[in-house]
């Protein structure tokens, strides 16, 4: 990959947004995620304060972070069970759009399919402070601990890459590659899922970034989302591309 980071912008319901507004966002959000989990804020521009804040939820290892979250997964899997529940299958969607001069569709989804790379989980992690636990489970499936857009509460659920079966968002032809799959809480309640696809165009990629919640789900966590989308899939796009020390 190049050592130089390639240029990328989100836009949200039509509206762009520049790599400076998208990064004023995540800084925005790392002293909440900081105060959830117990950890201090750490020293530093934007850049070392994201990796240091990732290392330092590292550290503590996924049983202490569960451990932390405790009363908020407790919550938030009843909620999500409830809601999933009174929805019956139906679906709403939190979408943003990133457009990205350099790499490419399949070159980007290779790496974040990648779960044998050995800063996995780091780079999962770090893309938002409000990811406070991103890994690959040996059954294959990806294991997610966050704080979703818009929500008071950190939810646990698990990403199966594999499946598709009960994603409403339909493909689009002209995708040159996709991640897509269902996501289930930790008894196997399918509450939505992912499909975001990936198009190769002349100067890089743009990408349509999808998340499937439970119809019932609140407004406001479907439009605050989006801006998760924005700040997590640019880092990503800058892990797998640039730099990113």
């Amino acid at each position: 990959m190049s050592s130089v980071s390639p240029g990328v912008h989100a836009v949200i319901d039509g509206h762009r947004f520049t790599r400076d507004q998208v990064l004023a966002w995540e800084a925005e959000r790392l002293p909440a995620a900081a105060a959830k989990i117990g950890l201090p804020v750490p020293a530093g521009d934007l850049a070392r304060q994201r990796m240091a804040f990732a290392e330092a939820k590292l550290a503590l290892g996924g049983d202490e972070i569960k451990h932390r979250l405790r009363r908020d997964l407790r919550i938030g899997e009843a909620v999500a069970f409830t809601t999933a529940r009174l929805s019956r299958g139906r679906r709403a969607t939190s979408v943003c759009e990133l457009h990205v001069s350099g790499g490419s569709a399949a070159e980007f989804v290779r790496w974040f399919d990648d779960i044998t790379r050995t800063d996995y989980t780091c780079s999962m992690t770090a893309a938002h402070p409000d990811h406070f636990l991103i890994q690959a489970l040996p059954d294959g499936r990806q294991e997610v601990v966050e704080t979703t857009g818009g929500s008071p509460l950190a939810t646990r659920f698990l990403v199966d890459y594999t499946d598709l079966s009960t994603l409403s968002t339909p493909h689009r032809p002209d995708t040159d590659a996709e991640a897509a799959g269902v996501a289930v809480t930790g008894k196997g309640l399918h509450i939505g899922g992912v499909r975001h696809e990936f198009r190769d165009e002349p100067d890089g990629f743009h990408a349509r970034l999808c998340v499937e919640f439970p119809r019932g789900t609140l407004p406001r966590v479907l439009s605050e989302h989006r801006r998760h989308l924005a700040i997590e899939f640019s880092n990503w796009v800058e892990f797998a591309f640039g730099d990113r020390r």
